[in-house]
């Protein structure tokens, strides 16, 4: 219970870079396999989601999807005062590398919290009941705090820990699919 959530942070982000690739992938499509048959994907008609860095849970397969079922699928911006918001990403969708090396949208319609039906959740620490360590600076617990509907994250078991404790603010993630 003695580790920062930063010495947690690095950790996490040391942890999912070891995973070997051959691995990764099959534990990928084990994790999506898990979101995808679940009902939160399939009743959902708006997901917001990331696109993931090389190292976290591809969210490619899952957008991709997604789209072959016709449904909608948002992605954040960060914005000022450390709020974000959701815009539509569509083939028109323009991208720029934000401050913190995330790709946004620049060109595309926003999404409010109550029109998003599923928010997939990066992070890169979980405790088994949900809660999440991300990579700082608070932006989706902010978020989290006015969205009123379903929450997931896609975990490599590597990622669980729960030898720390949340704070006031963290939010906790409704639904884990872990492989």
């Amino acid at each position: 219970m003695n580790q920062t959530k930063a010495q947690l942070r690095q950790a996490g982000v040391q942890t999912l870079k070891e995973l070997a690739s051959n691995e990764k992938v099959e534990k990928e499509r084990r994790i999506h396999q898990k979101l995808f048959s679940s009902s939160a994907f399939q009743n959902a008609q708006t997901i917001g989601i990331t696109l993931a860095n090389e190292f976290e849970v591809a969210t490619e397969p899952v957008i991709h999807y997604a789209k072959q079922l016709h449904k909608q699928i948002v992605i954040p911006k960060t914005l000022p005062k450390r709020q974000m918001a959701f815009y539509e990403l569509t083939d028109e969708t323009m991208l720029e590398r934000s401050s913190f090396g995330v790709l946004e949208p620049t060109n595309s319609r926003l999404f409010l919290p109550e029109q998003i039906d599923l928010l997939i959740v990066p992070g890169l620490v979980f405790t088994k009941s949900g809660y999440r360590i991300g990579f700082g600076g608070g932006y989706y617990d902010r978020y989290l705090q006015q969205y009123p509907n379903q929450t997931a994250s896609l975990v490599f078991t590597e990622q669980l820990n729960d030898e720390w404790l949340p704070e006031s603010f963290d939010q906790k993630i409704q639904q884990l699919f872990i492989d």
